[in-house]
């Protein structure tokens, strides 16, 4: 993979070029990140934290509250100040384009634990070593892979809106699979279920960004990149904390650190039932918010005719 990696770099380097000149002087936007910095940490932090407290411990909704707060802020500045580089609303205010980014964030959070809690299950539960549990959720990054480069050449061809919302169908299905998870399945279905989201993922990747980069200026791709890039790695955060707030609310917390904290686990001596049932909460959630991901991605609406054409030219 790394070679891939500095194959593609290098050839990057010596193809790509730019087609217009890029405005210069961009001030670094330090109000906005820092406060989204500090709005993401208080978010997580009352997420981790939830379950083991109580979703109404005084604590953790003040936690909420201050973090939605901090956001709204954010917002204000982003709204206010001459160059926002962390957050141009401006790429929101196009149909398009805001679901677009909606759904890039709600598929990060619907998948973004599902290999951080297979790991734990796969040691914690099945016993194995880091190693063997490590290679065992390859199938997931594999299928992405090879799934990725074809569904934006059919993007290109046949537009991005139904590709995009049924790859979140696919991982949904994925999800239903994870759901049913218990002590003794088997890790073919494991492997079965992670490929399927593998699949998903794959499908929705490239025909989104497709989406996202085909409806901004020149000017605005790098900022149009980053953002996407931003809300699908806060997606991913924001899903861990909230699978470990959700696990937390079942599992006795001597049990969970049990499970959590050592090289490796056995199963001898764990509250496993009550891991399982954590896990099952889980991937229902994310099965939930992958559904809620595919319908609005899908009521984006078709592409631009101008992106039609052009996808037309390229066929020619």
């Amino acid at each position: 993979m790394l070679l891939f990696g500095i194959i593609g770099t290098l050839w990057a380097a010596l193809q790509l070029r730019e087609v217009e000149a890029l405005p210069e002087h961009q001030k670094f936007d330090y109000a906005g990140t820092l406060v989204f910095t500090v709005a993401m940490i208080i978010l997580l932090i009352a997420l981790s934290f939830g379950g083991f407290a109580g979703w109404g411990n005084p604590h953790i909704i003040t936690l909420f509250v201050v973090a939605i707060a901090l956001f709204v802020l954010f917002i204000y500045i982003e709204n206010t100040v001459e160059q926002p580089m962390l957050l141009d609303l401006n790429l929101f205010k196009t149909r398009i384009l805001a679901f677009a980014y909606t759904s890039n964030l709600l598929n990060g959070i619907a998948r973004g634990a599902v290999t951080f809690l297979l790991i734990f299950y796969l040691q914690g539960i099945k016993a194995m070593d880091p190693l063997t549990a490590g290679i065992l959720l390859t199938p997931f990054a594999l299928a992405m892979m090879v799934v990725s480069p074809i569904s934006g050449w059919l993007s290109d061809r046949y537009g991005s809106r139904e590709l995009s919302s049924i790859g979140l169908l696919i991982s949904a299905v994925g999800l239903v699979g994870f759901m049913g998870i218990n002590v003794t399945t088997s890790i073919t279905k494991l492997i079965l279920w992670m490929a399927i989201m593998g699949f998903g993922s794959g499908l929705f990747i490239s025909p989104n960004t497709n989406a996202i980069m085909s409806n901004v200026p020149a000017d605005k791709r790098g900022i149009a990149a980053g953002v996407r890039t931003m809300m699908n790695n806060a997606g991913t955060v924001i899903s861990i904390a909230l699978a470990m707030g959700i696990i937390s609310s079942s599992i006795d917390p001597q049990a969970m650190q049990a499970l959590f904290v050592g090289p490796q686990v056995g199963a001898k001596g764990i509250a496993v039932a009550q891991f399982i049932k954590g896990l099952r909460s889980t991937f229902g959630v994310s099965f939930a918010i992958s559904l809620v991901a595919a319908f609005i991605s899908y009521l984006r609406g078709p592409q631009p005719k101008w992106e039609s054409e052009y996808s037309a030219n390229k066929r020619m």
